[in-house]
């Protein structure tokens, strides 16, 4: 969107927050821009997301490349940088791959590129926002908060002492007539991706497969177990119940050995708001269990179906001894929009 025809295009359509894809018009099959979404997990603050954001900074530096700091106008900051588009989408994300792993490595302790959410800790490097057809929201787009926040552009030396609350459409405007976009130039420093998949093949080469996609994406050549390692788990002892194998005799699916995690539904709705009510049910029916529960052991996920999203609720019982921990009981609220069309495909399956 570059004049103002395209403006009252966007307005007419009612458009508030833009989600642009990373390519240009002239060539849609290689991006260029690499994204670095950086995502805290619950309880994680602010702080934790700036520490990472500067050592990403450092790391593109020592990969010739230049990062371009942004607020996501939430919890979490983007970092854009800048390629030439000589590279297909796969390929890009690749990249990401790498350098969420060279992140993690850096920072064991705040920085995570586990795809599972029963799996991550502190910062989540989203490496996955660089497959096709994924959209991260652009800059200075209002973001739906009570507070309008707005994603912003901000020099690398605002970072450390940077507030994203204090980017709103109450001051963004402000900002903008006094310093411009800090983001001005940053086509003119479009760099190559060689090193950063050179570190890919390093990776590669050391016995990392490539990591999981987004569940609608097909399963990719190299691709790490497309399937959470708790329902791993559970289908492997399912197929030991029925007799389908012998006990002991199940091949570990790969790279899964972290995460025998004891997950259980809580809430399936179209309405996130039924599904917390729901979650308090379940903590007031479960007093003892809820207590011991850490922040991130209740995990709150936007789920896509065919046609809508709804709000799945888990809860993470790996801090309950075996003896207090309640069973997968039926999801209070259970509105699962996708259920009639999975039976549906499971019938389906069944007769041919």
């Amino acid at each position: 969107m570059d004049d103002t025809a395209g403006l009252a295009w966007v307005v007419n359509l009612g458009c508030i927050e833009l989600h642009p894809h990373p390519v240009v018009s002239a060539d849609l099959d290689h991006p260029n821009e690499l994204r670095v979404d950086l995502d805290p997990g619950p309880g994680v603050g602010w702080a934790d997301v700036r520490t990472v954001a500067l050592e990403v900074k450092s790391f593109l530096e020592e990969m010739g490349l230049r990062g371009w700091p942004k607020t996501s106008g939430s919890r979490g900051m983007h970092v854009n940088v800048r390629i030439l588009p000589r590279w297909t989408f796969s390929e890009v994300r690749r990249a990401a791959v790498a350098l969420s792993r060279a992140i993690e490595r850096r920072l064991p302790t705040l920085a995570s590129s586990k795809w599972w959410k029963e799996e991550r800790h502190g910062v989540f490097l989203d490496y996955n926002q660089n497959a096709k057809d994924r959209t991260t929201c652009s800059a200075y787009s209002v973001r739906p908060l009570p507070d309008a926040r707005v994603s912003t552009p901000l020099t690398w030396e605002e970072v450390p002492g940077c507030d994203p609350a204090a980017f709103t459409v109450l001051t963004v405007l402000q900002r903008f007539a006094e310093i411009g976009d800090p983001h001005a130039g940053m086509d003119h420093f479009a760099s190559s991706l060689d090193q950063l998949l050179d570190l890919a093949d390093r990776d590669q080469r050391e016995g990392l497969s490539d990591a999981p996609w987004p569940p609608h994406f097909r399963k990719m050549e190299g691709e790490s177990s497309r399937v959470s390692p708790s329902r791993a788990k559970k289908a492997a002892v399912g197929k030991v119940e029925a007799g389908k194998v012998e006990a002991g005799k199940i091949a570990a699916p790969a790279r899964t050995t972290r995460s025998k995690m004891p997950l259980i539904v809580i809430a399936n709705s179209t309405s996130k708001d039924a599904a917390l009510a729901g979650l308090e049910r379940w903590k007031l029916k479960y007093p003892q269990v809820a207590s011991l529960l850490a922040i991130d052991d209740v995990l709150v996920d936007s789920m896509r179906g065919r046609s809508s999203t709804w709000t799945r609720i888990r809860v993470n019982l790996r801090h309950v001894s075996e003896d207090l921990r309640p069973p997968q009981g039926t999801p209070d609220p259970d509105d699962d929009p996708t259920r009639e069309w999975r039976e549906y495909r499971a019938a389906a399956k069944r007769s041919t």
